[in-house]
């Protein structure tokens, strides 16, 4: 699913990754764990195609993302689903329409799009608000419509990127519950976080970076 040989980023000359060498399997659930400027960012970054790679290949779902072509990225990026710390939702908007911009991009039909946010909506426990706007929403909430409207295409891979960084313990291990579910579902999730509670709760395999590099590789099934 993923594969990354001596992957290295430089900003401003500065390593943000520094030769990383790592494989995530199809339907494992990945932690990247590790400290504020330790590279976890960078990492889904580069596996979201919104940068690329100074050194070394990064193999997504079989594709050379290092080499794509500008006009290839929509494409792979439709197969990904990625889970913001600031939610990034429209405030002006209702949450059924924030989680069906995606299918609306893709130009799916009225009928789809309706039966396919439902789903989502349901699947994250908040099809009774849709058509509340964001700024109604708890933060809880909020983050519950990211996770639907990233999900809403049915993705083969989740990233997510600090997605219970400012909520309390009870409410960022509800949030995690919900990955858990949808990583049964068949979906590869990897989730950057710097909260070793979280890493606690979940018990699944946790790759900790360390000023950009890989400090150690190991858990649940591994």
């Amino acid at each position: 699913m993923i594969q990354l040989f001596h992957v290295s980023k430089y900003y401003d000359r500065r390593p943000a990754l520094s030769d990383m060498t790592l494989q995530i399997e199809k339907g494992e659930f990945v932690l990247l764990m590790g400290p504020s400027g330790a590279g976890k960012t960078t990492l889904l970054k580069l596996l979201f195609c919104a940068e690329r790679p100074d050194e070394g290949q990064i193999l997504v779902q079989g594709r050379n993302v290092a080499r794509i072509k500008t006009s290839q990225v929509p494409a792979l990026r439709r197969t990904m689903g990625f889970v913001f710390q600031d939610f990034k939702l429209l405030p002006k908007k209702s949450v059924f329409d924030n989680v069906a911009l995606p299918l609306l991009v893709q130009g799916v039909s009225s009928f789809d799009t309706r039966r396919k946010v439902a789903e989502a909506l349901k699947a994250v426990g908040i099809d009774h608000k849709k058509e509340s706007r964001p700024t109604m929403l708890s933060a809880g909430e909020q983050q519950r419509v990211c996770i639907a409207r990233a999900i809403v295409n049915g993705p083969l891979m989740l990233l997510a990127d600090e997605p219970t960084g400012n909520m309390d313990p009870e409410l960022a291990g509800e949030i995690m519950e919900l990955f858990k579910t949808i990583n049964a579902r068949g979906t590869t999730v990897v989730i950057a976080t710097h909260n070793r509670q979280v890493v606690e709760q979940v018990n699944r395999r946790v790759v900790t970076l360390v000023q950009g590099k890989l400090a150690s590789d190991e858990g649940a099934g591994r």
